[in-house]
């Protein structure tokens, strides 16, 4: 394929009844950060508009870029969210509860990183396989005793799976759903490779936590699908599969972990796939009004931003930002921040002495905060205000102040 293109039509339910609601304008690759060598290769920057289907309720993007632009030399790691690893562990116990597989059963993870639920299902007993495209993330997983094989899942690798492990009594993919332009051939690949008694266990944004949380740095090139139950039930029934526990889970700034088996399958269905489709149709996301409300909130917030920093810089200030993250780069886009901010601070070791895609604004350790001493820190790294504001207390008591802009925009005062 080339670079990227534009879709017409719903990736669910191929209707074309979408109705455009938010324009983030052209925005370049999040995490493509470069070297100060790298400067000269060329970077594009492509449209992420945000449609909404009529038909069957998936808040999605149009825009598709090649994956293997994408996730080829991904740099994101599991580890380098803070609590993500603790939630992998958790997570590996409460699979094994919901499930309780046989000793040894074949467990599958589909965009598997460095494996950290990998980690926790071997630890169990079982006989883990990973699958994900980035070729460094895979080599080094499987060097931590983790096999993983350095691929995208489809049906055609979902059938040469199953011949050489056999059929996977637990298949999951987290935070990955929302990445594929393809569901239908994912789908095939689960409904090929899942054991009759297996299960399906997916951990994805919640459409509705986005939505009601105005969570804008949720909207990225990487981010193709928004999920919801009221459309995944009838997509899941369309490949004989059936949705039979969802649960809301606070990672990501909002989340849902779904429990997938065949339909008609020895599993019953929970109350919470019931609640939480009658709490969507009270909510009224069947319809355009809620994301007509959450597109002027995003306008909004954009333009007191955009104010605030404006006045900040006519005042002479230093305006710096904290987190160098995918989610980060879509902000400073879409507000048009590129020429208010002087740098990035970050606590990932892979992010520091790099420039931002494009702009090439530069990342520093968060330690520099106190060589620099910027007046204001924007919080690009808004879920994790809590822990960042408490390593930094000497700079607030020194008098700098960091600026929320989610979910409202605010000044930390000492």
């Amino acid at each position: 394929m080339s670079e990227f293109f534009k879709r017409d039509d719903c990736r669910l339910c191929k209707s074309r009844n979408l109705k455009l609601v938010v324009d983030m304008g052209a925005v370049p690759l999040g995490d493509d950060f470069v070297t100060k060598e790298q400067f000269d290769r060329p970077q594009g920057e492509y449209p992420l508009e945000i449609n909404y289907c009529e038909d069957c309720g998936l808040l999605q993007s149009t825009t598709v870029i090649d994956p293997d632009i994408i996730y080829s030399n991904y740099l994101y790691e599991t580890s380098s969210s803070l609590g993500l690893m603790q939630h992998f562990e958790d997570y590996a116990a409460y699979l094994m509860d919901k499930v309780n597989p046989p000793q040894g059963a074949l467990t599958v993870d589909i965009g598997s990183n460095i494996g950290a639920l990998l980690k926790g299902l071997k630890a169990h007993g079982m006989n883990v396989l990973g699958i994900d495209p980035a070729k460094a993330l895979a080599e080094k997983a499987t060097g931590n005793g983790l096999e993983t094989w350095a691929a995208f899942f489809n049906k055609e690798m979902a059938e040469k799976i199953k011949n050489e492990k056999g059929a996977a009594t637990i298949i999951t993919a987290n935070n990955v759903m929302a990445n594929i332009d393809d569901l239908t051939d994912i789908m095939e690949g689960i409904t090929t490779l899942l054991a009759d008694d297996g299960v399906f266990v997916f951990e994805t944004g919640y459409m509705v936590d986005t939505v009601q949380n105005v969570v804008i740095d949720n909207l990225t090139h990487e981010h193709l699908c928004y999920f919801s139950v009221l459309p995944l039930q009838k997509f899941f029934e369309e490949h004989g599969l059936e949705l039979i526990d969802i649960k809301r889970i606070p990672t990501k700034g909002g989340s849902i972990r779904g429990t997938v088996q065949r339909k008609g399958g020895g599993r019953p269905v929970t109350a919470n796939v019931t609640g939480l489709a009658t709490l969507e149709r009270e909510l009224g996301f069947e319809g355009m009004a809620p994301f007509t409300v959450f597109a002027k909130l995003c306008d909004q917030m954009k333009s007191e931003i955009r104010t605030l920093l404006t006045d900040l810089k006519a005042q002479g200030k230093k305006v710096g930002a904290y987190g160098a993250s995918i989610g980060a780069t879509s902000l400073i886009y879409y507000m048009g921040l590129g020429d208010l901010i002087d740098c990035l601070y970050d606590d990932n070791p892979v992010k520091i002495g790099m420039y931002s895609p494009v702009q090439h604004i530069p990342v520093y350790d968060s330690s520099m905060i106190y060589e620099h001493k910027p007046d204001y820190i924007l919080n690009l790294a808004w879920r994790y205000a809590g822990p960042i504001y408490r390593r930094h207390e000497k700079y607030i008591k020194e008098g700098g102040r960091f600026v929320s802009c989610l979910p409202t925009v605010s000044i930390l005062e000492a």
